[in-house]
């Protein structure tokens, strides 16, 4: 059981809403609404992009899926498959800019691992699925448990994080799928990194400035580290997972409560 409950979003100060220079955020569920991303939650990341806010998505999906979010979304980077990577479009050269946390030759033996636990789950847990995008991951093993399947039981989920951790693997459960993947990086240490290195911003001084939104027990570590982390309301089927919950949450699931984060730091 978790130890404390969020707060509504709308008891954050006016003094803390001035201090705010990035917001960082989840996708599934928390940017986008039952799989899609709507016009008022793409229209939000833009005015805050406006606002000279910085603006990072930090999400479990794919290099593939980055890609194109870091070319054409108007974000400042995005942080993907839980941590695996930074990119970034550096439009004074024109070019996209991608850290990997681990060397080219380790992925590459890497994804021959992945493949063949990837295989041994779908076989062991039945109604399971690899993920539709896991032929674009670089780092990642996503199995599907209620994207494209017919939603699974917790226990089956919970079987799905053993078989991970077991094969030494780091697991966390998503919205909609089971991430695997073997290092100790998270979304949590890689945001760190593109911070420094692209920002010069010290984020273990610099936390109270930033405000990260998310929904699921991925995010557990993020919300554990910024005081001002945000839950979208539909976290609430996730909270007795979540070791440290968020400190704020929103009254609009998923889109909708993005969508209140932005309209409570720059006005509606």
């Amino acid at each position: 059981m978790t130890s404390a409950q969020p707060r509504p979003l709308a008891t954050l100060s006016q003094k803390t809403r001035r201090g705010i220079i990035g917001v960082l955020t989840d996708i599934d569920d928390t940017l986008t609404t039952q799989g899609q991303l709507t016009a008022a939650a793409y229209g939000a990341l833009e005015r805050l992009s406006e606002a000279g806010k910085i603006v990072v998505p930090v999400t479990g999906r794919p290099a593939g899926w980055c890609d194109h979010i870091a070319r054409m979304w108007p974000v400042d980077a995005v942080v993907g498959e839980n941590g695996a990577f930074y990119m970034r479009y550096d439009t004074a050269r024109g070019k996209l800019m991608r850290r990997f946390v681990t060397s080219d030759a380790s992925r590459r033996e890497q994804r021959a691992r992945i493949a063949a636990l990837g295989e041994a789950i779908v076989a062991a847990v039945p109604g399971c699925a690899l993920a539709s995008d896991q032929h674009y991951r670089e780092s990642d093993l996503a199995i599907d448990y209620c994207e494209d399947v017919t939603a699974l039981p917790r226990v089956a989920v919970d079987r799905i994080v053993a078989l991970m951790e077991a094969a030494g693997m780091t697991a966390k459960v998503s919205s909609i799928h089971v991430n695997g993947w073997f290092g100790d990086y998270d979304k949590l240490t890689t945001t760190k990194l593109l911070l420094r290195e692209v920002h010069g911003v010290d984020l273990d001084a610099r936390r109270r400035s930033f405000v990260f939104v998310g929904d699921s027990p991925n995010d557990a570590p993020m919300f554990g580290y910024f005081p001002h982390a945000v839950g979208v309301a539909n976290l609430a089927q996730f909270l007795d997972r979540v070791p440290t919950p968020p400190a704020y949450v929103t009254v609009g699931e998923a889109g909708a409560g993005f969508v209140e984060v932005v309209n409570t730091l720059l006005g509606p």
